[in-house]
């Protein structure tokens, strides 16, 4: 259902914090143009955790407004509450947007059964498809394939965002699914691997900066043309690495302040990227070709 280059939306901010809608514009008429495959809104990158629940669907429902249907928009209404999630995700669905993501509920660690019925609850009261987010490097709680399998039955769980970079994790999950379940990545210096290997798409970073590259490389992966994705990816990796230098998404909201695409606002507790690593970032966009 989806796939390809699927960009992990930064949410534009003002310097004072407040989301900038003109720049949320702008940024989604830049990946229509550059032919990324789908924009994923209110994920980690979009600085979920810190957004109010108006403010939350607001943003979301405006993504869906102005990509006018020219792109997919999935939407992150994941949290560590089941009720919460749940709550947001129906209001969105109302919105009209194409998919969810979903993370695995953080800080709380639930177990196996408790991350299965957390899913099933949700998937249960929903129409729209839904995508897992497994990405334990920051919830501290690991979907394993067993349970994947299990909610890979359920009618609205299509695909899973796996952000592991594992890929005896991929091969485990095409076992235990086969085509049952679509598979993503979201770790970007691995994204090459996990497609040449049979993954779907890439939940990016890095496209927010560098979107018609990435967009080139995942296709040339899911073709099995090693060789053109390994070239595009070698000069993607400075991209890929520096971008999470600090806590995702303070690079990259820095740099596509240095672009010019949007102010430099970020809420707390993050805080602007380091000058120590401006330098860094800023080669790591001119080895990739976005910026002079």
């Amino acid at each position: 259902m989806f796939g390809g280059s699927m960009v992990a939306l930064v949410t534009p901010m003002k310097s004072s914090g407040e989301v900038d809608l003109a720049a949320l514009e702008r940024l989604i008429a830049f990946h229509i143009d550059q032919g990324t495959q789908a924009l994923v809104v209110a994920g980690t990158t979009g600085e979920s955790p810190t957004l109010k629940t108006e403010e939350h669907a607001e943003l979301i429902g405006e993504a869906v407004r102005l990509s006018a249907g020219r792109i997919p928009v999935i939407a992150g209404t994941g949290s560590n509450s089941t009720d919460q999630t749940l709550h947001l995700t129906r209001k969105v669905e109302k919105m009209g947007v194409d998919g969810f993501l979903l993370v695995v509920p953080y800080y709380n660690k639930p177990s196996q059964e408790g991350l299965y019925q957390h899913f099933r609850t949700v998937a249960e009261a929903v129409e729209t498809p839904i995508v897992l987010y497994n990405v334990p490097g920051r919830t501290s709680c690991d979907l394993l394939p067993e349970t994947v399998a299990r909610l890979a039955e359920l009618d609205a769980v299509i695909g899973i965002k796996e952000a592991t970079g594992d890929m005896e994790r991929l091969e485990a999950l095409k076992s235990l699914c086969g085509d049952g379940l679509e598979l993503y990545t979201g770790d970007d210096a691995t994204a090459m691997e996990f497609m040449l290997r049979g993954g779907m798409g890439d939940v990016s970073v890095t496209a927010n900066v560098a979107p018609a590259a990435m967009q080139a490389l995942c296709e040339a992966a899911r073709a099995g043309d090693r060789e053109k994705a390994a070239a595009i990816n070698a000069r993607l990796m400075p991209l890929h690495e520096g971008l999470f230098i600090e806590s995702n998404p303070v690079p990259v909201k820095w740099a596509l302040a240095e672009m010019g695409l949007i102010e430099a606002g970020i809420r707390l507790p993050l805080v602007p990227l380091a000058e120590q690593y401006h330098e860094r970032v800023r080669q790591a966009l001119k080895t990739a070709g976005v910026l002079d």
